[in-house]
């Protein structure tokens, strides 16, 4: 009866978590659409890294009333360096297959674009994507959800599907269908380096998220 009772709670904390996500997430993007342009540079260069945060409150809220840790999610002290490394060489992999090479194909109007010109632009994007972007994609979906989900059926593929899943379904606020695909993809794939790469972490999925996202700007900027 108690299993039942603690199922039943974590899968409530999950729906809240997931609404509050989505109406967080749609209140950002108005925001973004309505004031963030109309803002001095230096605000809006602070506000894009923080606004990606607004999303993960109602999550963070209910780990605090849980007094559940970081620890929990995934993350780790122990080889902190390694982990960063790991990441590095996951998102170098990811931009030679996904960006790299469509590009040298004649894909680069699908791989992205970008206006960027100066040194500290591009330094910015790495910034803004891998402590924005990417620490709060991944705190919430193979972090927080993931951990969830588990907490209700302790099925590990079940959870890196149905995490992957909302993860491309989250995009569908900034893209289309076919970005829905491919981030179903890359949440699947970030998913199972974790599964399958010794000392690879929530960290190293940050950093290999980030690093991945920031290249593809630098890759069309220079090919």
């Amino acid at each position: 009866m108690g299993d039942k009772v603690e199922t039943k709670n974590y899968r409530l904390q999950l729906v809240i978590s997931l609404i509050g996500i989505a109406i967080l997430m749609f209140g950002v993007i108005l925001f973004n659409q309505n004031i963030l342009m109309s803002l001095p540079l230096g605000v809006r260069a602070v506000l894009g890294v923080l606004l990606h945060w607004g999303p993960a409150i109602v999550p963070i809220i209910i780990m605090i009333l849980n007094k559940e840790g970081l620890r929990e999610l995934g993350f780790s002290k122990e080889k902190l360096g390694l982990q960063i490394l790991i990441g590095i060489i996951i998102a170098l992999a990811m931009s030679f297959a996904f960006t790299l090479i469509p590009i040298l194909f004649g894909f680069k109007d699908m791989v992205g674009s970008t206006t960027y010109t100066k040194l500290w632009q591009f330094i910015y994007e790495f910034a803004y994507r891998i402590l924005g972007v990417a620490f709060a994609e991944e705190f919430i979906f193979r972090g927080f959800i993931f951990y969830k989900l588990l907490q209700i059926k302790r099925s590990r593929k079940h959870a890196i599907i149905i995490s992957s899943l909302l993860f491309g379904i989250y995009h569908i606020f900034s893209g289309n269908i076919i970005q829905v695909f491919m981030t179903f993809l890359i949440g699947l794939f970030l998913s199972m380096c974790r599964e399958k790469i010794k000392n690879c972490t929530i960290t190293s999925l940050i950093v290999a998220h980030g690093v991945y996202d920031a290249l593809i700007v630098v890759l069309v900027a220079i090919l």
